[in-house]
């Protein structure tokens, strides 16, 4: 790192830091939940370093924090991984007490070869089978989470949080400016540190949920766009504690409220022409466009694993509550798990409506353009279009995790894109994950089997 490195952050980073002096710098990376590891350091000694070392087990762990037994030949030695900063990712941490940058890291081996289970990897793979055929993927993503009371024993139950009127926020007041004005405070602090930050926000709405919050981001590059939700759930999380309450991006934090999903905008363009390929040349819809559908259709139960990674994941897909229960398409029609959104013919996309906001985005992101991919390869076509309420029809996902890592196992086409050894570790993490889980006595059978049964 020379000691220009400064000059040439992104403008919104030395805006932040202009006639200040920078104290410290975060070296992150996402491990498999999208949990931001690394460490901090001064900025001197950033500033002399041109990468730094970490274990290459951080993404061997589950959620609890124990440990999948994924480390392969070598056993479970914990060797180093090596993490190069991405300088393009460099943004500010303006919740800090002091002057603090944030720095995404990439990870190598030590023959310089990308670590094959670290997120941000497996994206770049992805998007990288997509330039091989001549293709760059867009994706515009949505992210809902709730705003919530502060919840610091799990046996209680997740309540909304209190809103500035005094009263707990309100369910069913999707869209509502009122709604969103409850918890006006938290919004303004996510506006300022986003602008901070760089980010640019499509809109905030209220969702159906008491206390649910919507946030469109702008389309863009697929790798540039996960950067930002990773950054986004941290900002958001720190925006909610300055005012006593929790954000939450679980799937379905509060019984018989919706979810909360990670919707994703997807578009394709020609390389060379810079044209959708969804759009012929008096826009109508192309092979491509349906090819496309067609692959979510065949390769989406498989990938449910990622887009649905925790046993809550699956609490979500309910008849009736704003989350997909089957892989039909459809025109601007919110039922299905595909949704083709009004647009005009430069700009169609297909969105889909599957992935939880609990999911890694760099993950989410990925095993969408996959499946996408794998339909454009094989030329696979989808089901007629659905017209009518999806609801009403029988589910065609997985109902719960275990059964969701079964297809995923077998999913030997999905691996080939995402990376077979990612498939390996991602398997056998978020298996042992399950097995922990099902050691856990829940409060429903004590409540219903300790004296009945």
């Amino acid at each position: 790192m020379t000691e220009e490195w400064m000059d040439s952050l992104p403008e919104a980073a030395r805006a932040y830091l202009e006639g200040r002096r920078l104290d410290e710098v975060e070296c992150i990376i996402a491990d498999l939940p999208g949990i931001a590891r690394g460490k901090a350091v001064p900025a001197s000694k950033f500033a002399r370093q041109g990468r730094f070392h970490l274990p290459e087990s951080i993404f061997f762990q589950t959620i609890t924090g124990d440990w999948g037994e994924a480390a392969g030949e070598d056993g479970f030695i914990e060797k180093d991984m090596i993490l190069r900063p991405d300088m393009t990712t460099a943004t500010a941490a303006p919740w800090t007490g002091d002057w603090t940058l944030q720095v995404i890291h990439d990870a190598f081996d030590r023959e310089g070869a990308p670590i094959p289970f670290a997120p941000r990897n497996v994206l770049m793979r992805v998007v990288q089978a997509y330039e091989k055929a001549g293709l760059t993927p867009v994706v515009a993503p949505e992210m809902e989470f709730f705003l919530v009371a502060r919840n610091v024993d799990p046996g209680k139950p997740i309540e909304a949080m209190m809103g500035r009127s005094g009263r707990p926020a309100a369910a069913r007041q999707a869209y509502s400016m009122s709604a969103v004005d409850e918890y006006g405070p938290v919004i303004d602090d996510i506006y300022d540190f986003a602008e901070a930050q760089g980010f640019e926000i499509d809109g905030i709405t209220q969702e159906g949920g008491a206390g649910q919050v919507e946030i469109n981001l702008r389309h863009g590059h697929p790798v540039r766009l996960a950067d930002e939700v990773f950054y986004f759930k941290r900002l958001i999380r720190e925006a909610a504690l300055r005012h006593d309450c929790f954000a939450t991006f679980m799937a379905k934090p509060i019984a018989d409220e919706p979810g909360s999903a990670m919707h994703m905008h997807h578009s394709i363009l020609d390389t060379k022409t810079g044209r959708n390929i969804f759009a012929g040349p008096e826009g109508e819809e192309t092979d491509a466009f349906r090819h496309f559908i067609g692959g979510l259709q065949a390769h989406l139960p498989a990938a449910i694993a990622v887009l649905a990674p925790y046993v809550n994941s699956y609490r979500r897909y309910v008849k009736d509550h704003a989350a997909p229960i089957n892989l039909d398409w459809g025109r601007d029609n919110r039922t299905t798990g595909i949704r083709i959104p009004l647009s005009s013919p430069d700009s169609r996309r297909v969105e889909n409506r599957l992935a939880g906001m609990d999911c890694n985005p760099y993950l989410g992101i990925a095993a969408s353009l996959a499946c996408g991919l794998l339909g454009l390869r094989d030329k696979i076509a989808p089901r007629p279009e659905f017209t009518g309420d999806a609801y009403e029809g029988e589910g065609d996902i997985p109902n719960v995790l275990g059964q969701a890592l079964d297809l995923f196992e077998e999913a030997s086409p999905l691996h080939e894109v995402l990376g077979p050894e990612f498939a390996r570790v991602y398997a056998i993490v978020k298996r042992a994950e399950y097995e922990e889980f099902l050691q856990v006595i829940s409060p429903w059978e004590r409540e219903h089997l300790l004296l009945n049964v």
